[in-house]
């Protein structure tokens, strides 16, 4: 029962992949990407505005930090994935942003000063070959020859600063409730986030983008959040964790049922070096009996 709070965050993320393919013929990235983090702020506001006014003299502090949070993971993070998906898959950018727990790994040497270990590189290897067969189409030549699609490069940017900004997350205690540092991220999310939508030629909210804007606000902004927070409350950060391996897989079989796309030999073959060396990579040393165990509180906001 319990193990259905990460699988159900995992599910509706894999579903907000389909949503970014689908919104490109019906809706502007900028457009998109302003109305998600909106409307997703009017839901939150009843339930968290209360708690961060009356907190408003210990957050002030931190502003200049959230305000940079809110620039890497919901502007740059969420607008990269909008517009990657004019020329890109679903799949491949599922696959693309599993490595994110491998960045967020080497990122955390020089900002957390944490140590690398043999069993982390080795994964680190291993996914990178992956992944290089994955946008190489399985001929190594064709990566050499021809780059990678300007989606693929979008979404692996995405990664990079999405890795960046879980790092930074854990580098900044910030005396805020996980709701509360969400709030305040949101809010100057859609201040930024402003200029792209006035610059946006398909800014009307239509029939068709209505669907796809309430899903990418709702579950995938507030009820996924919710549960993957529900989740570490209950089964810890490094159990929760790992069902993050499960999106590739999911958003493949969605977007083959959704939108026709065929999977090739070189997907399962690079999805599969790509996963175990995730695994790999968070894979952590037996502690002895002496040792303590440190206590870790971790959030992930979004997809």
């Amino acid at each position: 029962m319990f193990y259905l709070f990460p699988l159900l965050t995992v599910i509706i993320w894999s579903g907000n992949a389909i949503v970014n393919k689908l919104s490109v013929s019906v809706i502007d990235p900028g457009a998109i990407s302003f109305y998600r983090w909106f409307f997703a702020m009017v839901v939150l506001t009843p339930f968290v505005l209360p708690s961060v006014w009356r907190n408003r003299d210990i957050i002030k502090p931190y502003l200049s930090k959230l305000a940079f949070l809110a620039l890497l993971g919901m502007v740059l993070n969420q607008s990269l994935g909008y517009f990657a998906a004019a020329t890109t898959t679903a799949t491949n950018m599922a696959l693309i942003v599993s490595l994110v727990p491998l960045i967020s790994m080497f990122m955390s040497v020089p900002l957390l000063g944490q140590r690398m270990q043999v069993v982390g590189v080795i994964g680190a290897v291993l996914s990178l070959a992956g992944l290089v067969l994955m946008l190489s189409k399985g001929d190594v030549m064709n990566l050499v020859q021809q780059g990678i699609t300007q989606g693929d490069g979008l979404v692996l940017l995405a990664a990079v600063v999405y890795a960046l900004y879980c790092v930074l997350l854990k580098r900044w205690k910030m005396p805020l409730t996980n709701w509360q540092s969400v709030y305040v991220q949101g809010v100057l999310a859609v201040t930024m986030l402003t200029p792209m939508l006035l610059s946006s030629e398909r800014m009307a909210i239509t029939a068709d983008s209505f669907p796809l804007i309430m899903y990418a606000a709702i579950p995938a902004s507030v009820i996924a959040p919710w549960c993957w927070m529900k989740g570490i409350e209950i089964l810890g950060a490094d159990r929760t964790a790992m069902f993050m391996n499960l999106m590739p897989v999911l958003t493949a079989m969605i977007a083959s049922v959704a939108l026709g796309e065929q999977l090739a030999k070189y997907h399962y073959i690079g999805g599969m070096m790509v996963l175990t060396g995730v695994v790999l990579a968070q894979r952590k040393p037996k502690l002895s009996l002496d040792t303590p165990v440190p206590v870790v509180n971790e959030v992930k906001t979004s997809s």
